[in-house]
């Protein structure tokens, strides 16, 4: 995981990548427990719970790139199978993706797992 990241983001940019973790975290466990609320349709309904699981990774910080990046193909095909608006789930295809590129910041599981050891000498 460290080869995926040159460093986990301090600073203000690792508190903007936790507020976008948050934010995706929570929308998509939102829309996960709102499937439960409508008439099952498994090509919604599956993807949407599977949107919630990869929500609670992302909220960790625990697997970002993969995480992320599911949560991009998930969305999309959520966008293509809805006949709804598909504009939130664009959006949190963006976001995954962008998670998956940038990474997780230095307040995650990623960053106590896989970040750099300060050994004191």
């Amino acid at each position: 995981m460290q080869r995926l990241f040159s460093t986990f983001a301090e600073g203000w940019p690792g508190v903007g990548l936790l507020v976008q973790r948050l934010l995706t975290g929570v929308a998509l466990l939102y829309q996960g427990i709102a499937i439960f609320e409508q008439a099952w349709v498994p090509s919604t309904g599956v993807p949407q719970i599977m949107g919630a699981v990869l929500g609670i990774f992302i909220l960790a910080g625990l697997w970002t790139p993969v995480a992320g990046a599911l949560v991009a193909v998930v969305e999309v095909w959520l966008a293509a199978a809805s006949a709804g608006d598909p504009c939130i789930s664009i959006a949190l295809a963006t976001l995954g993706g962008s998670l998956a590129m940038i990474g997780p910041g230095a307040w995650s599981i990623d960053a106590r797992l896989f970040g750099r050891k300060h050994f004191g000498s």
